[in-house]
């Protein structure tokens, strides 16, 4: 999305509050499973490379945006998701198709005429959407904004 989202004072010190208790909460998870379970750093770094394949699935180019708009959309066709974000055919369709395969999306088609797509994300995609915005926030934050 070209605009970058700017939120009031208000909203944005509300958001960083909660998302500081979310933080602090997978921090002492995270720690705890790491006591109790007495991962060592190679399991760790093992369990971290595993995660590589959706990592470098989900920032590829117009994954994220996808995802998001559909956050915002709900469910829209091909052409509408191609106008908002001023992607080629050929490139929203290889994403789409890699997003749906790897269960972040859905794909109904309505019987016409004429035919209709739509597309609509899977509670996995929308929980990816709402995990991943935390971690944009502050990987484009200054550390004094912090």
């Amino acid at each position: 999305m070209s605009a970058p989202l700017t939120l009031s004072a208000e909203f944005r010190k509300i958001v960083e509050a909660r998302m500081n208790q979310v933080l602090q909460g997978v921090e002492i998870t995270f720690n705890q499973i790491i006591e109790t379970q007495k991962i060592t750093p190679t399991e760790l770094k093992d369990e971290l490379d595993s995660l590589q394949e959706t990592f470098n699935l989900l920032f590829q180019k117009w994954s994220l945006e996808i995802l998001y708009t559909l956050l915002l959309k709900n469910a829209i066709g091909f052409g509408e998701i191609k106008k908002i974000l001023t992607v080629n055919s050929r490139t929203l369709s290889d994403k789409l198709k890699m997003l749906q395969k790897h269960a972040y999306i859905t794909r109904k088609v309505t019987a016409g005429p004429p035919l209709r797509v739509e597309y609509a994300l899977t509670a996995k995609g929308k929980n990816t959407v709402l995990l991943s915005l935390p971690l944009l926030y502050y990987s484009s934050s200054s550390e004094t904004d912090v």
